[in-house]
């Protein structure tokens, strides 16, 4: 992206408690927006939404805080849904874990790559993660997609649409392996309840945890897993 055209960046250090600093190239703030070639609009990402990837957000960093402090699982699959800048897939992959970042925004990749080349780490692997099923519309047709089941789905503050039809619960029902752990960090914004019945309605069964840090967050961590997994379940 020579020159950055048409939106500002600015590089940070950022601090996740339990492990090393990263450094992160995110947009300048929440007033940028560049899309000459219509790519977002072709995904329906509005002028207003579009520079949501790009930005540092709280809950991101208490959800790879919790990625951090996770312990390893041999062999497990990770998938981050939503993931903007991508800060738990970065955490994870530079702990060992087999970890794919996923979103729809045209320019998440590009950041991505450019922030695995700040921290010296290796390839880490990018998939097209629009949650809707219309994958075979001809926006998606170039994207290499989001394909297989994961034994952990991670996001955060991906609850940010009221009147969302169920797209992301259902994007996590194709993806999740039988037995899967769901993580979702969300602050408080209010959509949770409708998300949690969409999510028991498919089988999954929520332990919800609150999060409060000395930076003065305000959240909470979803946890779900198939009902028929969990031992000693009641309804």
């Amino acid at each position: 992206m020579p020159g950055h055209p048409g939106y500002r960046t600015r590089q940070q250090q950022v601090s996740i408690r339990g492990t090393g600093d990263l450094l992160i190239r995110s947009l300048l703030d929440h007033h940028q927006f560049a899309d000459p070639l219509g790519e977002a609009a072709a995904l329906d990402i509005s002028s207003a939404a579009w520079p949501l990837f790009g930005l540092l957000w709280p809950s991101a960093v208490q959800l790879a805080a919790c990625m951090a402090a996770r312990p390893l699982v041999a062999h497990e699959r990770i998938l981050e849904v939503g993931c903007g800048l991508a800060l738990a897939s970065l955490v994870s992959h530079r702990r060992g874990a087999d970890v794919t970042a996923s979103d729809c925004h045209p320019l998440a990749p590009a950041f991505l790559l450019h922030n695995i080349a700040l921290n010296a780490l290796p390839p880490l692997s990018y998939r097209h993660g629009h949650w809707s099923a219309a994958l075979d519309a001809p926006a998606h047709a170039l994207r290499p997609i989001v394909q297989g089941r994961f034994d952990l789905i991670i996001g955060s503050d991906v609850l940010y649409e009221r009147d969302e039809p169920g797209h992301l619960s259902n994007f996590i029902q194709r993806h999740a392996r039988p037995t899967a752990e769901v993580l979702i960090v969300e602050p408080d914004r209010g959509n949770r309840p409708t998300f949690n019945r969409r999510m028991a309605a498919l089988g999954f069964a929520l332990v919800e945890t609150r999060l409060a840090d000395d930076a003065n967050y305000r959240g909470r961590l979803l946890r779900y897993r198939r009902r028929d997994t969990v031992a000693g379940y009641r309804p």
